[in-house]
C-alpha cells in the first residue's frame, strides 16, 4: 500500500474520530455513574483542561512519532488503537529477523507497517533465513522500498533476487554480507533497478572463482550508481564491468577482494573520471594501479591499508596529481615501502590536506615540519606504531601545526616530555589522544589537562602491542575521524537488531530535541490522565 493510500485512511479517521467527539452524548440510557463521568469530563474540558493531544491531526502525531526514539515509538504505539495505527503508517524504516518462521508473518507486519521503505533483514548464522518465497512477498507489499539491507540469508537464490529487482524497480541502496545467491541475482538487480545509487556487497558465497566466473554488469543501474563497496569476494574483479561502466562514480572501496588490481586501474579511471574516494585493502596493489589513480584529478580521500607493493613512488605520483586531497590514511604495515620521500611529495603537492593517518610509516622530524609548514589546514593527525616519532617529533607539530585539532598517537616511544611540548603549542587543539606509548606517564597526562583546562586528554596505559592495523583497517586504532553517533530504530515484537545509522556531531541538537518531545509527550499523556481521575 503506498503513501498517498495510508494518509488517506490518516485522514478519514482523523474525520471519523472528531464526528465521534461532536456528537451531543445522551445519558438517558446511561448508568448515573456513566453520566456523572461524563458530566464531570465536561466540567474538565470547560475549565481548559482538554484532551490536547486527541485534537491533533493524524499528521501532526505522525511526525511526533518520527521524532521519538525507537523505545518510546514502541511505548506510544500501545496507548490505544489510533496511536498504533498512525504509528505503524508513519514508520517508514523497519528491521527484521529474518528467519525461517517469519514467513507466515509478512502479511500481518506489512499490512501494519504498509508504508516501509527502508528495510533490514538479518538472519543468525545458526538459523535457517527465510527463502525466495519469502522475499517475493515482501517485494510485492514493499514496491516503494528504496533501501535493502541483506545479512546472512543463506537460503537466498538468484531466482528470488530476480523477482524481487522486477517488484522493487526505485531501489536505491542495496547491501548485501554473507548470502549465497550469485551474479545472476546481482545482474537482475542492476538490470531493473535504474535508481541504484549505494552497492555494498560482502561475502557473497554465490559467485564463482576463476575464470567461469560470470561477469557483473553493468547494467542500467550503472549510470546512476554513486558508490560500490566489495569486501572478502574470492573474485572481486567478477564485477569489473560494473565499476568500468558507472561513469558517475564517486566513492569505490575494496577491502580483501582476489585479483590483480592493476590490471582493472587503468581501464576504471579511462571511463571513470570523477572518483573522489579510493579505499584499498589487502588487496594486489603496486605503483602501477597507484600511477592509474594518480589521473583521478578530484580525488580527495585516499586510503592504502596493507598493500605492501605501493612504495614511496606510486604515493608521490598520486601526490603530484591529486593536488585536491584532503584525506590521507596509509597503513605500512611496518614494511618500510612508504615513509619519508612520499610524505615530503604529499606535503609539497597536497596544501589542502586536513586529515591525515599514518601507521607503521616512520616520518621523522623533517617530513613532519615540512607537513605542518605546507599543509596548513591539517586539523586531525594520528602517528601510530612508528618507531621514529619521539619527544621531538612531538615537540615540532606543537610548533607548527597551528590548526591542528585532534591528535592520536600510539605506540611511538614519546614520554611526558613530548607531553610537555603540547601545552604551549597547537593553540587549536581540543583532543589528545595517547595509547599504549609506555614514556608517558598518568602525571604527564594529568599536568597536560591542569595547564590547559579545555583540553580533552585520553591517556590509556596498555601493554605494548603490534601497532599495524586489524583487519578492518585503521578504525581500530582509534583514529577514525569525525566521531560518530549511533543512532537505532526497531520494532514492536517482531524486530530483532535495528539498523545502525551513522549520524555526525551536527545532529547531537536533534537527538537533544528528540528526547525534549518524548519528554513533553509523556508529560501532555500525564496531565490529561490527571484531569480524569
Amino acid at each position: 500500500m503506498g503513501q498517498l493510500v495510508s494518509a488517506a485512511k490518516l485522514r478519514s479517521r482523523r474525520d471519523w474520530d472528531h464526528s465521534q467527539r461532536s456528537k451531543p452524548k445522551s445519558t438517558a440510557l446511561i448508568c448515573p455513574m456513566q453520566a456523572e463521568e461524563d458530566e464531570e469530563l465536561e466540567r474538565s474540558s470547560i475549565d481548559g483542561s482538554s484532551d490536547f493531544i486527541s485534537d491533533l491531526p493524524d499528521e501532526c502525531l505522525a511526525c511526533i512519532f518520527q521524532s521519538l526514539s525507537p523505545g518510546d515509538r514502541k511505548r506510544c504505539s500501545l496507548v490505544c488503537q489510533r496511536w498504533l495505527v498512525i504509528e505503524g503508517q508513519s514508520r517508514h524504516r523497519l528491521s527484521l529477523n529474518a528467519q525461517a518462521d517469519l514467513h507466515p508473518l509478512i502479511p500481518s507486519i506489512f499490512s501494519r507497517f504498509d508504508c516501509v521503505t527502508k528495510l533490514t533483514l538479518k538472519c543468525d548464522r545458526r538459523s535457517v533465513s527465510i527463502g525466495d518465497e519469502a522475499l517475493v512477498l515482501i517485494s510485492e507489499r514493499c514496491r516503494n522500498m528504496t533501501r535493502l539491507k541483506l545479512r546472512a540469508c543463506r537460503d537466498l537464490t538468484d531466482a528470488g533476487m530476480s523477482a524481487f529487482a522486477k517488484n522493487c524497480r526505485s531501489l536505491k541502496k542495496l547491501s548485501c554480507g554473507s548470502c549465497t545467491f550469485g551474479a545472476r541475482g546481482m545482474n537482475a538487480v542492476l538490470d531493473n533497478c535504474p535508481s541504484l545509487e549505494e552497492l555494498s556487497v560482502k561475502r557473497l558465497r554465490g559467485i564463482t572463482d576463476g575464470a567461469a566466473a560470470e561477469p557483473i554488469g553493468p547494467g542500467v543501474a550503472a549510470a546512476a550508481l554513486k558508490n560500490i563497496c566489495l569486501k572478502e569476494l574470492y573474485n572481486g574483479q567478477c564485477f569489473g564491468p560494473l565499476i568500468i561502466g558507472a561513469r558517475n562514480l564517486k566513492s569505490l572501496k575494496l577491502f580483501r577482494c582476489s585479483g590483480d588490481w592493476d590490471k582493472l586501474f587503468p581501464l576504471i579511471v579511462e571511463r571513470v573520471t570523477g572518483l573522489v574516494e579510493i579505499h584499498m585493502e589487502r588487496i594486489q596493489v603496486s605503483d602501477v594501479g597507484l600511477a592509474a589513480i594518480s589521473n583521478c584529478s578530484n580525488l580527495e580521500i585516499l586510503h592504502l591499508v596493507k598493500t605492501p607493493e605501493c612504495t614511496n613512488v606510486g604515493l608521490a605520483a598520486v601526490a603530484e596529481k591529486c593536488k585536491l586531497l584532503r584525506k590521507l590514511h596509509v597503513d605500512g604495515w611496518k614494511a618500510n615501502r612508504i615513509g619519508e620521500r612520499g610524505l615530503i611529495a604529499v606535503a609539497k603537492s597536497c596544501p589542502n590536506l586536513q586529515e591525515l593517518v599514518l601507521i607503521g610509516v616512520n616520518p621523522t622530524k623533517l617530513s613532519l615540519e615540512m607537513l605542518a609548514s605546507n599543509c596548513l589546514n591539517l586539523e586531525r593527525l594520528a602517528l601510530c606504531g612508528s618507531d621514529t616519532v619521539g619527544d621531538a617529533e612531538i615537540s615540532c607539530i606543537a610548533m607548527k601545526c597551528l590548526a591542528l585539532k585532534k591528535l592520536c598517537i600510539k605506540s611511538c616511544p614519546i614520554s611526558d616530555h613530548g607531553m610537555e611540548a603540547l601545552a604551549t603549542g597547537c593553540p587549536n587543539l581540543i583532543k589528545v589522544k595517547v595509547k599504549k606509548c609506555r614514556g608517558v606517564t598518568s602525571e604527564g597526562a594529568d599536568w597536560l589537562r591542569a595547564i590547559r583546562g579545555s583540553l580533552t586528554v585520553n591517556l590509556d596505559i596498555g601493554e605494548q602491542l603490534d601497532a599495524s592495523a586489524s583487519d578492518v583497517g585503521a578504525q581500530d586504532n582509534g583514529v577514525e575521524f569525525p566521531p560518530i553517533v549511533a543512532g537505532q530504530i526497531g520494532v514492536p515484537s517482531i524486530a530483532s537488531s535495528s539498523t545502525v545509522r551513522s549520524t555526525s556531531f551536527k545532529f547531537l541538537g536533534l537527538l537533544g530535541g528528540r528526547s525534549f518531545v518524548a519528554g513533553t509527550l509523556r508529560r501532555l499523556a500525564s496531565t490529561n490522565g490527571s484531569s480524569r481521575s
